[in-house]
């Protein structure tokens, strides 16, 4: 990876899950680079009010606001589960960025990546069901990796965290996180802090058709528990 070598002043950090990697309104000094784990973004509002604004996993930056002539940063990136990320420091960012165009080139490919997710983000938030905003964020987190991978296993992460991030109660997403997991789309790991999410939940939300989920459901041994509709 371009940002790995050349003489840029950089080092790599472990963070474990709920570390603080920097706070709103510090001094945005450096460009950061997830080699692995999950991040999420915080803002807190003037008047107190708290928002997760992005989930980052590995191959994207955080902390780019600080190479526009951002002087403080604007959201506070915590470790969701153990973390390994590379830190620039900002002139050195600057620096590679127009000196290696393999860098340039990734950091576009990023910057456009970010824009077309906040796009359909907020496509999401006005038109879909809150139960089709939360299979889209565990489909999110799973990140398949090609056409053959079945299912993925992701962090268990709190029905609190879910409601907030998908902008529903906790009431609703335990209601929609048991439907799924009765259709078999889900499976929690006893005794674990992991979740198996299945590729079928995938096909569903593509599908994007009223009556998907009922398929999947077993009409004579469940009949009580067919999902409705997921779609917008």
């Amino acid at each position: 990876m371009c940002f790995v070598k050349g003489g840029v002043s950089r080092r790599t950090i472990e963070y474990s899950k709920t570390d603080i990697i920097f706070s709103q309104a510090t001094t945005a000094d450096s460009l950061f680079y997830v080699l692995s784990g999950t991040v999420i973004l915080r803002v807190v509002s003037s008047w107190g009010k708290e928002a997760i604004i992005a989930i980052l996993g590995p191959g994207d930056f955080l902390g780019e606001g600080c190479l526009t002539g951002e002087p403080y940063r604007t959201s506070t990136a915590v470790a969701m589960t153990d973390c390994s990320i590379m830190r620039l420091d900002k002139l050195g960012a600057q620096r590679l960025i127009r000196d290696e165009p393999a860098a340039a080139e990734l950091f576009l490919q990023y910057l456009l990546s970010r824009n077309r997710k906040m796009e359909e983000d907020l496509v999401d938030q006005l038109f879909n069901t809150s139960e089709k905003r939360l299979a889209r964020l565990l489909l999110q987190l799973a990140n398949f990796e090609g056409d053959h991978q079945a299912e993925a296993v992701i962090p268990k992460i709190s029905q609190e965290t879910l409601a907030e991030i998908v902008g529903t109660t906790r009431s609703r997403v335990s209601l929609f996180m048991n439907k799924f997991r009765r259709l078999g789309l889900i499976d929690y790991l006893d005794h674990t802090d992991v979740l198996h999410v299945r590729r079928s939940l995938l096909n569903v939300v593509q599908r994007d058709s009223a009556s998907s989920l009922q398929h999947l459901a077993d009409p004579v041994a469940e009949p009580a528990y067919q999902m409705r509709q997921l779609a917008m």
